[in-house]
């Protein structure tokens, strides 16, 4: 069953079309990446889906609600990450989470949702004396504690550090193991490959390409490139399947030390797909 379901969906400003037509299907309990430069579209659209803006056409349904139109019981059920949050600097953490938890009908504990943002220790800390990374764990705090069906997660990892970006993907899997919907834009193509289910690609608020991580773009049927050294000379020989070189090479006796076999990674497809709409 589809969390959510986008058909068509377009947003002008001005005579700048943000968003052209994108069709998208989001399965409950998956998680999903939408990759783009800036100004793509990626944000736009998300917030679109969030119902903090309006759409000029198009249908959407989020948990088969129409966001536009939708009430307070319908937000309940979301939880939101945005890419900059306000926040009551006066307040503590903890005040902050209970504050926000009590919008929810079903809200998890303030206490184990710091613990898991790794802010325990500034539970007491007011949060103007926060440092832009742990501002930002707050802001995630804030979009899980409701126990939302669908999270929305707007460049989340922004100002994290490499070990807080790994914890933020342990409790990103944990979410997704709960059945929670997990709709993601990112910069960080090594987040969107740990992380997604799936992942689409917008350029010029066009959706240019949609798959797993490992077939985006045709990654998977990708030629391959062999690369190897032989008498101080470097060789390399494109092949769609390179079993027979690599057998030819093994025969003559050629150094394995030095031979590299790789397809595409994430990042150059990326870098082909925006370049492909420009």
């Amino acid at each position: 069953m589809a969390a959510i379901e986008v058909r068509g969906l377009r947003k002008t400003y001005g005579r700048h079309q943000a968003v052209a037509g994108i069709d998208l299907s989001i399965a409950a309990g998956e998680v999903f990446a939408l990759l783009g430069p800036n100004g793509a579209g990626k944000t736009t659209t998300v917030e679109i889906l969030e119902g903090h803006r309006r759409r000029d056409g198009g249908d959407v349904r989020v948990l088969g609600v129409d966001p536009a139109t939708a009430g307070r019981g319908w937000r309940a059920r979301i939880g939101i990450v945005l890419q900059e949050a306000s926040d009551q600097a006066e307040l503590t953490v903890a005040e902050t989470v209970r504050h926000v938890a009590g919008f929810y009908p079903h809200p998890r504990p303030a206490e184990r949702v710091i613990e898991q943002v790794g802010l325990t220790d500034k539970a007491r800390s007011r949060v103007r004396t926060l440092s832009g990374g742990q501002r930002r764990r707050l802001d995630v705090a804030l979009g899980i504690v409701g126990q939302p069906e669908v999270l929305f997660l707007d460049e989340p990892t922004t100002g994290f550090d490499p070990a807080a970006r790994r914890q933020f993907w342990e409790l990103i899997r944990a979410e997704a193991a709960e059945g929670t919907t997990i709709v993601l834009t990112t910069h960080y193509l090594d987040e969107a490959e740990a992380l997604a289910d799936r992942l689409a690609v917008i350029a010029e608020g066009v959706l240019v390409a949609e798959g797993t991580p490992a077939t985006l773009g045709g990654r998977a049927t990708a030629e391959a490139t062999v690369t190897w050294r032989a008498n101080g000379v470097v060789h390399t020989e494109k092949r769609a399947d390179p079993t027979d070189l690599l057998r030819k090479l093994v025969a003559e006796g050629t150094d394995l030390s030095t031979l590299t076999v790789s397809r595409p990674t994430l990042e150059d497809t990326y870098l082909t797909l925006i370049g492909e709409n420009r």
